[in-house]
C-alpha cells in the first residue's frame, strides 16, 4: 500500500492538528517555549470555526462589579449538573484571569468601559456569591469575540515562527504496538501528496462534530475528525450523550444568535407575548443556563404557544434596546438577523429555535490536556504522546452542560496548559524512534478504499440520513423508546457505509473524497452519541429523559466512556467524576438540586 502512495516524512517535537482557538493557543505556546512545532489544518487558520464565536469569554475580572474565580467555579460546577471534574474546573476558572490578561497583551481588541477596562456582560448561569447575584463576567469584543481572538492567536503563531501546513487533511493517528502515539498521517489537498508527521506529542484540536445533526450552528467543517481518529486508534470517547442545544438559532437557518443578546437585555416571548422564562426560571429568567432555556422553549412550542403560522418557533426581542447600543455591542447580530431572517432588530423580534451548538463529550483528558483511557484499575491512565484540547476534548470542565462563554475560555486555558505540559515532557530535538514500515498501512487502506468506492449510496444521501436520525431521535427531549429506535436506525445507516460511491478518483482538491472521509468521522461519533444517550437512564444537564425525569446521583454520577469498533459495535464503561479540588483555596461543591 505504501508504494502506491509515496510518503513525505516530517519530524517535529510537537504536531498540533487543528488551527482554531485551542490549536493556535497550543501552537504558539509550544513554539514560544522552544519546541519545533507544526500545525496541520484542513482550512486556513482564520477560517476555523472559532471565528464564529460571538458573545465573549468568561473570567472573574470584576471590571463591572464584584466577582471572584470561586464564584465562577461554583457556577461552572452547577451548570455542569455536577458531572464536571472539579479539579479541572478549578484550574480553568483560576487560570482564566491571567489567560485573559495575556490575550489582551497579545492584542485582542476587547470592548472597553468608560474607564478603559475590558467590557464584561452578563451571561446565562453566571452569578456572584454562589448564586445570589448576577455576575458581569463575559469579556467581549462587541459580538465578534471569537473573530478577534482567532486572528490574534494566528498572528502570535506567525510571530513565534510555528510552521503551518494549511489545507492538509489529517487521516489517522500513528500508534505503535505499545499504545504510544507517534504522530499523524495527513493528505495535502493542494497537490495530492501524503505526509507522515512524526512527533513526541500530537495534539488533537479538531473541534466538535455538530454536523452529525441536521440543524446546527456549526460550520460545515465541524466533522469531529479528531474523535474519529481516536476511535479508530482504539481509544474511547467520553460523555457523548451530552449535546448542547443553543436556545437561539435563527428559525429555518440555524445561524447562531449569541446569548449576549439576552445578556444585553434581550428577552423571549411566546405567541401570547408572554415572557415565559419567568415561569421556568423565576430568578435567572432569560439568563438561565442553555439547557433550561432550550427545554422551556420546546415546552412552549409543544403546548401550542409557539409563534408563527405553524406555531413552531419563539420570538427574541431586542427592539426595546437603544439602537446605538445594538450597533455598538451587537452589530453582527443585527446583520445576521437581516440576512437570515429578514428582520430589522431595532423594529421587530427575531424568530428563533433551539439548535445544536456544542458537544460536551469528546476525547477524555486530564487538566494537563493529556489524553486518558481507562485501563484495568486505572481510570486516569495517560495515553503517551497524545493530547486533546478544545471542543474535540472532554476535560471535563463542562460536564453535562456548558455555560455560555466558557468554551472560548476552555480553548485558551487548555491550549495554554498543553503548551506548558509539552515543555515539561518533551526534550527539544530529541530523536524519533523507528516505526515499522506497516505503521500507516491501515490509514492508507482506508483512504484508498474511500477513494475507489464504487457503491450506489451517495455520500450526501447517507449524511442526510444520519443527520435526520440524530435530529429526530436524539434531540432536546428524549425517551428510551425513541433512543432505541434511533440506535437501530443508526445501525442500518452504518451498514450502508461499505456501499458509498465516490466519483472523483483524483487526490488534488477532491472534495467528494474529503466529504466521504468526514462522513466516516461523523458516523463514528453519531453512533457513540445515540448509544450513550440510550444507556444513561436519568436526566442531567443537556440530557433530558422524559421517562427518567430526575437526576440520579447514586447511580449515574459517573462519566460514560464509549468505544466504537470498526464493525459498528459499541462498548461502554465508566470513569468516576473528580470531586476533588486541586488546591486548598476552595472546597469541592457537593451535588444539590438545581434551582433557577
Amino acid at each position: 500500500m505504501a508504494t502506491a502512495y509515496p510518503i513525505t516524512d516530517h519530524y517535529y517535537d510537537v504536531v498540533v492538528v487543528g488551527a482554531g482557538g485551542a490549536g493556535l493557543r497550543a501552537t504558539f505556546g509550544m513554539a514560544e517555549k522552544g519546541l519545533k512545532t507544526a500545525c496541520i489544518t484542513k482550512v486556513f487558520p482564520t477560517r476555523s470555526h472559532t471565528v464564529a464565536a460571538q458573545g465573549g469569554i468568561s473570567a472573574a475580572l470584576g471590571n463591572m462589579g464584584e466577582d471572584d474565580w470561586r464564584y465562577h467555579m461554583y457556577d461552572t460546577v452547577k451548570g455542569s449538573d455536577w458531572l464536571g471534574d472539579q479539579d479541572a474546573i478549578e484550574y480553568m476558572c483560576r487560570e482564566a484571569i491571567p489567560a485573559i490578561i495575556e490575550l489582551e497583551h497579545y492584542g485582542v481588541p476587547f470592548s472597553r468601559t468608560a474607564e478603559g477596562k475590558i467590557y464584561q456582560r452578563a451571561f446565562g448561569g453566571m452569578t456572584t456569591r454562589y448564586g445570589e447575584g448576577r455576575a458581569y463576567r463575559t469579556c467581549a469584543a462587541a459580538d465578534r469575540t471569537g473573530h478577534a481572538i482567532l486572528h490574534t492567536l494566528y498572528q502570535q503563531s506567525l510571530k513565534h515562527q510555528a510552521e503551518f501546513f494549511v489545507e492538509y487533511f489529517a487521516l489517522d493517528l500513528i500508534m505503535d504496538d505499545e499504545g504510544v502515539c507517534r504522530g499523524v498521517l495527513a493528505w495535502n489537498l493542494d497537490d495530492g501528496t501524503i505526509h507522515r508527521f512524526r512527533a513526541h506529542q500530537t495534539v488533537l484540536a479538531t473541534g466538535g462534530y455538530g454536523r452529525a445533526y441536521f440543524s446546527c450552528t456549526s460550520a460545515h467543517t465541524s466533522t469531529g475528525d479528531g474523535g474519529g481518529m481516536a476511535l479508530r486508534a482504539g481509544l474511547p470517547l467520553q460523555d457523548m450523550e451530552f449535546v448542547q442545544f443553543h436556545p437561539t438559532g435563527v428559525y429555518g437557518a440555524g445561524c447562531l444568535i449569541t446569548e449576549g443578546v439576552r445578556g444585553e437585555g434581550g428577552y423571549l416571548t411566546n405567541a401570547k407575548g408572554e415572557r415565559f422564562m419567568e415561569r421556568y426560571a423565576p430568578s435567572a429568567k432569560d439568563l438561565a443556563s442553555r439547557d433550561v432555556v432550550s427545554r422551556s422553549m420546546t415546552i412552549e412550542i409543544r403546548e401550542g404557544r409557539g409563534v408563527g403560522e405553524h406555531a413552531d418557533h419563539i420570538h427574541l426581542h431586542l427592539e426595546h434596546l437603544d439602537p446605538a447600543i445594538i450597533h455598538e455591542r451587537l452589530p453582527g447580530i443585527a446583520e445576521t438577523a437581516k440576512i437570515f431572517a429578514g428582520v430589522d432588530v431595532t423594529k421587530e423580534p427575531i424568530p428563533v429555535l433551539p439548535t445544536v451548538h456544542y458537544n460536551m463529550g469528546g476525547i477524555p483528558t486530564n487538566y494537563k490536556a493529556e489524553v486518558v483511557a481507562p485501563h484495568g484499575d486505572d481510570p486516569d491512565r495517560v495515553v503517551p504522546g497524545l493530547m486533546a484540547i478544545g471542543e474535540a476534548a472532554c476535560v471535563s470542565v463542562h460536564g453535562a452542560n456548558r455555560l455560555g462563554s466558557n468554551s472560548l475560555l476552555d480553548l485558551v486555558v487548555f491550549g495554554r496548559a498543553a503548551a506548558i505540559r509539552a515543555a515539561e515532557i518533551v526534550t527539544p530535538g530529541a530523536p524519533h524512534k523507528d516505526l515499522p514500515a506497516s505503521s500507516v498501512d491501515h490509514a492508507l487502506e482506508r483512504l484508498d478504499r474511500h477513494r475507489n468506492a464504487k457503491g450506489e449510496v451517495r455520500v450526501a444521501h447517507l449524511r442526510l440520513e444520519m443527520q435526520k436520525v440524530m435530529q429526530n431521535n436524539c434531540a432536546v427531549f428524549r425517551t428510551g423508546e425513541v433512543l432505541e429506535e434511533g440506535v437501530e436506525l443508526m445501525r442500518k445507516a452504518w451498514e450502508k457505509r461499505p456501499f458509498i460511491g465516490v466519483s472523483d478518483r483524483s487526490l488534488i482538491w477532491n472534495s467528494d473524497l474529503v466529504e466521504a472521509l468526514e462522513l466516516d468521522n461523523l458516523m463514528y461519533q453519531a453512533v457513540a452519541t445515540i448509544t450513550s444517550a440510550a444507556n444513561r437512564q436519568e436526566s442531567r444537564g443537556a440530557h433530558a429523559r422524559e421517562d427518567f425525569p430526575e437526576r440520579d446521583d447514586e447511580t449515574w454520577m459517573k462519566h460514560t466512556v464509549v468505544w466504537v469498533k470498526p464493525d459498528g459495535d459499541v462498548a461502554l464503561d465508566y470513569r468516576p467524576v473528580h470531586m476533588n479540588t486541586l488546591t486548598n483555596e476552595v472546597q469541592a461543591f457537593p451535588p444539590k438540586a438545581r434551582v433557577y
